[in-house]
């Protein structure tokens, strides 16, 4: 029977159980497999599958593999265990045992046979693609480079119904690969969003009378099913850079900025992690954050991080400095530690870093804290909205909801938005009708002060945005007056409100609402384009001492949902993630949870009250979120479920 390229999937089902003619991996379970399939080849015209689908059986140590039909007949089955096909996006990720391999080209295979062939074996789990290579010619196999970047397609790489063209030698055929791309994985693993239409040529020739791929794009050509399955998001994280800026916030040198990437999680994922953090920032973020290791850094020959049975990360360099100062090293640690602590292969309680000489320095868990992701989020254990009778009001734990001391709290003037800083000491509140911008402190018996800022504009969807302090202490909002929009900044949230560029925003286009991150160097930004369309782009915050003046700019504006075709709230909800209220196209507003890459295949759905309007998050995950939803204010609880705690109100925020 004719039998498709395809993948050997093996699968752990008890001790009993064990093939000792396998060869594992250090997992215990991986081996290369007989060639399989289902008997047929795929219909041209019909999108490669999207990985092996399998069920787990079991969690024993050791493997049964699932034979496949072979080109010239059937192969028998081992007799024990059950194999079923499901989809790869339901296995989670601590599925380790699972490993996928790809097949050699059988003898006699097709053209088509040929390039569907390599393209089910760049999903598998080999680190160097070995199988992959084996359906190219020796000079295509020597120039491709898989790791040049992924194409992410919604469903798989398609041939075309028609055959390739032959040329008139009846030697060479050339092939298109067409589809529906989602998004690329550049070479420095960063994803970002693409929904262009996607093309690739596939010229083959014969090889001593076997057809091989003679001409390939480089890269890798994944379908979305696979991508979930191959890869893993991970964030290294590299140190914010504020210029002068950060002397009004000590701590701000010392926070670590998230800067999201996505790996293979199945080959070495601790050490490729490592290299990936050496290597430096992405560029998008590179402007505005700093690594403490030195441009020539690099792991020594042979090294290979891993977490030992005690919890210890050893990581050998070289190309280190003759003299490393302790605390830079400590700095180095810090980055190590949190750039892995999150890979979930084992737990993680320190980080040893090692040079030609030997160990340089340590650092624990509990010394990490001190170069750490968040230093500048603030207090986050109170929730605060405005209520029907326009007073500031906080919620903490399961207390009942009460307007706050200060004048903010006594309804002294009609608010329609909030922002408390985030010492929760004093808040900026905008007026109902969006003209006037006060700050005054959450307690005190004085009068509320004036307006600090006032706007030509005024009425529904103009006057001023929702205002948002980062943690160096400014205040940022939006000034929607049509005929002069504007981003605004408040150093200090004291002093002068002053314009900011936003770089590429272009004509007609505006900024309609904005949540600065704590660092300091990333801001979200819904976009106005048009009348009925919203999009959420991410920016960072530069910042330049020019002739002793402090310049700042919001450049590099990337999307963030770009599923979602109209955005309404969003708010910081994790080093590297939004919380988002949105509408997608031909659907209905719904709540979920976003990365700043912009990958949104892996979005996660938030079940929560109806007709939600609003939305607050606390850069800590632990804590709840908060709604504004046509049931009033609810607040989520830890097992998801939530609880009206005002019938009434709108504004929801936490400090910052």
């Amino acid at each position: 029977m004719s039998a498709p390229v395809s993948f050997m999937v093996l699968m752990a089902l008890s001790r009993e159980k064990a093939v000792p003619a396998m060869a594992a991996d250090h997992g215990g379970t991986a081996a290369r497999g007989a060639a399989g399939g289902t008997g047929r080849a795929p219909r041209p015209g019909k999108r490669i599958p999207g990985g092996s689908r399998i069920r787990r059986a079991g969690r024993g140590g050791a493997v049964l593999v699932a034979s496949a039909l072979l080109a010239a007949g059937c192969a028998s089955m081992p007799g024990g265990g059950e194999v079923q096909r499901v989809d790869s996006a339901q296995r989670g990720e601590g599925d380790s045992q699972v490993r996928v391999f790809g097949v050699s080209p059988q003898e006699g295979a097709q053209p088509e046979q040929i390039v569907r062939g390599f393209l089910e074996a760049i999903t598998s789990d080999e680190a160097d693609f070995g199988t992959a290579r084996e359906y190219l010619t020796e000079d295509a196999e020597k120039s491709w480079q898989p790791m040049d970047g992924t194409s992410v397609l919604l469903d798989g790489p398609g041939l075309p119904v028609r055959d390739g063209e032959i040329a008139a030698d009846g030697d060479s055929v050339r092939f298109e690969v067409s589809g529906e791309r989602l998004a690329v994985v550049d070479e420095q693993h960063v994803y970002r969003p693409d929904n262009r239409r996607f093309r690739a040529q596939f010229e083959l020739r014969r090889v001593d009378d076997e057809w091989r791929i003679a001409g390939l794009p480089d890269g890798l050509i994944l379908g979305e099913q696979d991508f979930l399955r191959i890869y893993r998001s991970v964030s290294t994280y590299f140190y914010a850079a504020h210029s002068t800026a950060a002397e009004a916030a000590p701590r701000a040198a010392a926070t670590l900025v998230a800067d999201p990437i996505y790996l293979r999680h199945r080959v070495d994922l601790v050490g490729e992690t490592v290299k990936a953090l050496l290597a430096g920032p992405s560029e998008w973020l590179e402007p505005v954050v700093r690594t403490q290791f030195p441009g020539e850094v690099s792991l020594a020959p042979g090294a290979r991080p891993s977490i030992d049975d005690e919890g210890v990360l050893t990581v050998r360099l070289s190309g280190l400095p003759a003299r490393l100062g302790g605390d830079t090293c400590s700095r180095m640690a810090a980055q190590l530690y949190y750039t892995v602590r999150d890979l979930g292969t084992a737990e993680l309680n320190e980080v040893r870093v090692s040079g030609g000489a030997g160990k340089i320095c340590g650092l624990t868990a509990g010394e990490a804290r001190d170069n750490a992701p968040g230093l500048m989020i603030g207090q986050q254990d109170r929730q605060f909205f405005i209520d029907d009778d326009n007073r500031l009001t906080v919620v903490q734990d399961d207390e009942d909801p009460r307007p706050v001391a200060g004048p903010l709290g006594r309804g002294e003037a009609a608010l329609r938005s909030v922002a408390v800083a985030r010492d929760a000491k004093r808040a900026a509140a905008v007026s109902e009708d969006g003209s006037s911008l006060y700050i005054d402190d959450l307690s005190g018996t004085d009068p509320l002060e004036a307006p600090v800022y006032s706007s030509a504009s005024a009425g529904e969807g103009t006057g001023l945005s929702a205002p948002s302090w980062d943690g160096l202490g400014d205040l940022w909002f939006a000034d929607r007056d049509p005929a002069q929009p504007r981003l605004m900044r408040m150093t200090g949230g004291t002093g002068v409100a002053t314009p900011i560029e936003v770089a590429g925003l272009g004509e007609g286009r505006s900024v309609e609402g904005l949540r600065v991150a704590s660092d300091g160097v990333r801001i979200a930004l819904l976009i106005r384009d048009g009348e009925d369309r919203t999009t959420l782009q991410l920016g960072r915050i530069e910042r330049t001492l020019v002739d002793d003046s402090l310049q700042v700019v919001v450049e590099g504006l990337r999307p963030v949902a770009p599923h979602l075709e109209n955005v309404v709230a969003v708010s910081w909800a994790g080093g590297s993630r939004l919380v988002v209220v949105g509408r997608p196209a031909g659907g209905a507003e719904q709540m979920s949870f976003v990365n700043t890459d912009g990958s949104t295949i892996n979005a996660t759905s938030v079940a929560g009250p109806s007709e939600v309007t609003g939305v607050a998050a606390s850069e800590q995950e632990e804590h709840p979120l908060l709604a504004q939803s046509g049931d009033g204010i609810a607040r989520q609880h830890q097992d998801g479920t939530w609880r009206i705690v005002s019938p009434e109100g709108t504004s929801p925020a936490y400090p910052g």
